[in-house]
């Protein structure tokens, strides 16, 4: 069985619920209301964990919403290692508002971290003990920027793959670290790595193409919503369209995509036939309501009939 860990430096509690129209100052009624552990490398566990992977899950907590959080990890059924922080966890809303179909998203920043907090996270995941390692989401107040990059060494001394999702100064911090099997930027995330607009998916992939050949990373998958997604690895560069489905919900399509990607790889698949299975993954997000993520029976019926076409 493959196995992960996962690293969640701004983890939520993702509360979502549904309205029939949204009206200011109204005392508004909600329903189909749902809470689950949120934060990028919790919901890729959660994915990667129902498609049949082991999944361990290292994240901060803190204040009385930690303590709430931390039972949300045992109610999904999630191996968990907390480092304790003095901050509150946040927590983030979804709004459907059903007589548009539009979705409302609200997300704080975060708690600050210490340094004596993060410097005990980095103590801690030095134990880790899988085959992938997953450092996916934002970075809170008070980290600093090149973090990600101190994992990757750590990883790398390990002898463990590790795949980054993050953006800005991280995500730059962590590919000059170099090293990475996978990082998987949107496109607006790319485009601010690379410094200048990239127009069509042959310029994505000419610039992924570039940090595969300088060794930050043996894969970069760049998704692009609408548009698809572009992969990158020595032998191969590929745009695929995105697959059509209707959307109910956008919350934790990368991190499907992520897990969907690292099942493939972990399978032993080729990383062409993973990534098609990644935007099967992120597309099976969109099909589900508010926090729900990807289901394998919708990854695998959406990858069969893409793959077919």
């Amino acid at each position: 069985m493959t196995s992960i860990a996962t690293l969640t430096l701004n983890p939520t509690i993702d509360v979502a619920f549904e309205i029939e129209r949204i009206s200011p100052t109204d005392k508004m009624r909600t329903d189909v209301e749902r809470s689950c552990p949120g934060g990028g490398g919790i919901n890729v566990a959660r994915v990667f964990a129902r498609l049949g992977g082991d999944a361990h899950c290292y994240y901060f907590s803190g204040g009385a919403m930690g303590a709430g959080f931390d039972g949300l990890i045992a109610q999904q059924g999630l191996d968990g290692t907390c480092i304790g922080i003095a901050g509150e966890t946040r927590v983030a809303l979804a709004v459907l508002e059903r007589a548009t179909g539009q979705e409302y998203r609200f997300t704080p920043r975060g708690p600050d971290v210490e340094e004596s907090e993060w410097r005990e996270c980095l103590t801690r995941i030095a134990e880790v003990d899988c085959d992938f390692f997953v450092a996916s989401g934002s970075l809170p107040p008070g980290v600093p920027s090149d973090f990600y990059a101190r994992v990757a060494a750590i990883m790398r001394e390990r002898k463990i793959s590790m795949a980054l999702d993050t953006s800005g100064d991280a995500l730059r911090a962590g590919l000059e670290a170099g090293g990475l099997l996978l990082v998987k930027p949107s496109l607006r995330e790319f485009r601010e790595l690379v410094g200048r607009d990239l127009e069509t998916p042959a310029q994505v992939g000419e610039a992924a193409a570039v940090i595969v050949a300088a060794g930050q990373a043996e894969i970069v998958a760049v998704t692009m919503g609408d548009a698809g997604a572009v992969f990158a690895s020595p032998e191969a560069t590929l745009h695929l369209p995105a697959i059509p489905i209707e959307s109910h919900s956008a919350v934790g399509a990368g991190d499907s995509f992520m897990a969907g990607m690292l099942h493939g790889l972990g399978a032993g698949w080729e990383a062409a036939a993973a990534f098609r299975y990644g935007m099967a993954a992120g597309a099976a997000a969109v099909l589900t309501p508010g926090t729900a993520l990807a289901f394998p029976e919708d990854i695998d019926r959406l990858y069969n009939s893409s793959a077919a076409e």
